[in-house]
């Protein structure tokens, strides 16, 4: 079976802390769109919205369960941004290592 088409990039659907704060939620596990708009001052059509990014880039799955849809975590796509980061330790790594001398000298 192919892999679904994903129409968000992982990058786009994280920038925005509403979105962040909802993987954040959901990684305690499955929730209602219900339980999830308790966590916002924001409608349910905004939390809806918010839902439909992070289901395009595949960090959200939803299933319906009766009249309710719920949605869980998919952790996999995160794997991306932690590539893109650890391009970047060895820099980091070096620039404290640095500090650190600087700090220890003095």
């Amino acid at each position: 079976m192919a892999a679904p088409v994903l129409k968000q990039d992982v990058f786009q659907a994280i920038s925005d802390p509403t979105r962040r704060t909802m993987l954040v939620l959901l990684a305690n596990g499955e929730m209602p769109i219900t339980a999830i708009t308790t966590h916002f001052s924001l409608s349910r059509t905004a939390i809806n919205k918010h839902l439909y990014v992070l289901n395009d880039a595949g960090l959200v799955s939803k299933r319906k369960l009766g009249r309710e849809t719920r949605y869980r975590l998919e952790a996999e796509p995160l794997v991306q941004i932690q590539d893109w980061l650890s391009f970047f330790e060895v820099y980091w790594d070096n620039r404290l290592l640095a500090l650190k001398n600087i700090v220890e000298q003095d």
